[in-house]
Parts: structure tokens; sequence; C-alpha cells
């Protein structure tokens, strides 16, 4: 009788350690998106006490990207009040906020929105770089002053190749 419970007591204790590395590894992962959500919340409000009241904050995994608020919002990511923010708040930036290097699939897909976005009427629209953001007002030759540049028409043709931009990778708010 002693030789069949040791094998059982080995498989309950193997049962037992497994379910604690599983749980220390969730409690681990929530903990990552509790501090990256945490550090887009101070990034947030920084900016907004920085004169972007509308910028918004990170979704709960703690997602907050350039191109999401690019893409997923009506504020001017080239304005002159967001530059003066994005400078204040800099120290506050979370990791991957300004962008990441897209995968090769993404960075296809970011070649077909540049097209999608130049179809739709801003006809000097970059192709963007691969670890840079979708979009970059600053790379628009039109957009240089807001001298030919109507952000309205941007906006409409983000609105038409939306589909593409999260194919490129965009993630939050579209």
């Amino acid at each position: 009788m002693q030789r069949t419970l040791r094998p059982l007591a080995a498989l309950a204790m193997i049962a037992v350690l497994s379910a604690g590395c599983s749980n220390a590894a969730a409690e681990t992962s929530a903990s990552t998106n509790a501090a990256a959500r945490a550090q887009g919340v101070k990034f947030a409000e920084c900016m907004r006490k920085n004169g972007v009241r509308e910028f918004p904050d990170p979704d709960a995994s703690g997602q907050l990207t350039i191109d999401a608020i690019a893409n997923g919002s009506s504020l001017d990511t080239s304005s002159p009040a967001f530059q003066t923010a994005i400078a204040a708040c800099k120290d506050l930036q979370p990791a991957g906020f300004t962008g990441n290097k897209r995968s090769a699939q993404e960075q296809v897909q970011a070649l077909k929105f540049a097209q999608c976005i130049r179809d739709n009427g801003v006809k000097d629209f970059p192709d963007p770089d691969p670890n840079g953001p979708l979009i970059d007002t600053n790379r628009i030759p039109s957009a240089a002053g807001r001298g030919g540049l109507d952000i309205s028409g941007l906006r409409a043709a983000q609105e038409k190749c939306r589909d593409l931009a999260a194919s490129a990778g965009v993630r939050g708010r579209q």
C-alpha cells in the first residue's frame, strides 16, 4: 500500500508546484501591465497639464503609442502645444510610445496604408520607416508650416484607411 501512495503523493506535489508557477507567471504579467498602465497614466496626466487637454489615458493593458494617438484621436500631434507637452513630459514617456519596429508583414501593410492615404487626397504622404511612426506630419512636405495640408483631409483619409493602419500594427482606439 505504501508503494502506491508514493507515486500519487509525488504526482500531487508536482501538480501543486505547477499551479504555483502558473500563478506566479500570471501575477508577474499582471504586475507588468499595472506598472505600464501607471506609467502611461502619469504621462497622460503630464500631457494634459502641459496643454494637451484631450490627451487620452492608456488602455487597460497600459498600451499607449504615438500611432494610436495620431490615428485614433482628433489630436494634432504636430501642433506647437503637443510638441511643447511632449518635450515637457519626455521623462515620463512609456516604453514604446514613440514607436517600435514593425514586423515585415506590418511594414507591407504600412506601405499599403501610405498609398491609401495618397489615393485619398494627401498626395505627398511619405512611406513610413519600419521603426518610426506610421504618420509623421513632419515628413509631409505640404504640412510644413500648415501651408498646404488640410488636416481635415488627412483625418478623412485616415478614416478611409483605418483597417490598413490596424494591419500595420497600430494599437488602441481607431
